[in-house]
């Protein structure tokens, strides 16, 4: 299986990666904001088995075919993208009824099992976890101890437990910040907005950045 060397680099690698807020970590701050500390969770955990979809794919082969075909690279991301300005319009749409859920007068929130899968289809098409797992996991992979699959399955299983730690605690900050802002309907239907926008703005980035070939 993998050496105790290669699973300490690759968990240093992985926490570079993942402490640098990208696609999946502002999302969740996204969702914090707009909808409290619940969502925020539900959406890490989405994010985390989207994420470790793409693990099995790149232990299967899939990702192979993903990282060298700039079409299908292409098509996923923005796909991605897409649905991220979505959601984000939504929000924004949307942000004139928090006051009334914080009040316990309008609609519920939307359901947990909803809010799982919007984040797993963001975990799924993030560009840069795609990359990472398809170009760098392999090379923490020692080829000649056999069982290649499991040791992928295993590497990708020690990202996730630093991503879901990592962006849990992004998640918590974010929705407890939100308290301060649900003292007021201003300052309530401002961070509605704020999130939704950041939302629409990641997804704009997603669409314009990555490969160029």
């Amino acid at each position: 299986m993998v050496s105790t060397d290669r699973l300490l680099a690759f968990a240093a690698m992985s926490f570079l990666l993942i402490v640098i807020p990208g696609p999946s970590v502002l999302f969740v701050i996204g969702r914090a904001l707009a909808q409290g500390r619940r969502a925020a969770l539900t959406t890490v955990m989405g994010n985390t088995v989207g994420a470790y979809v793409l693990v099995v794919a790149v232990a299967l082969g899939v990702g192979t075919v993903v990282e060298r075909s700039v079409v299908v690279f292409t098509a996923l991301k923005l796909v991605g993208a897409a649905y991220l300005v979505y959601l984000g319009v939504k929000a924004v749409r949307q942000r004139g009824s928090l006051r009334a859920a914080f009040s316990g007068d309008g609609p519920a929130e939307q359901g947990a099992l909803r809010t799982f899968w919007e984040g797993f289809a963001v975990g799924v098409a993030n560009p840069k976890t795609i990359v990472f797992f398809a170009a760098v996991l392999p090379q923490f992979v020692d080829r000649e101890q056999g069982h290649v699959a499991l040791q992928m399955l295993l590497l990708g299983l020690v990202f996730n437990v630093i991503a879901i730690t990592s962006d849990s605690i992004w998640g918590l900050v974010a929705a407890t910040a939100r308290g301060w802002f649900a003292r007021s309907p201003q300052r309530l239907a401002m961070v509605g907005g704020v999130g939704g926008l950041a939302m629409i703005g990641l997804g704009v980035t997603v669409a314009a950045a990555g490969r160029k070939d």
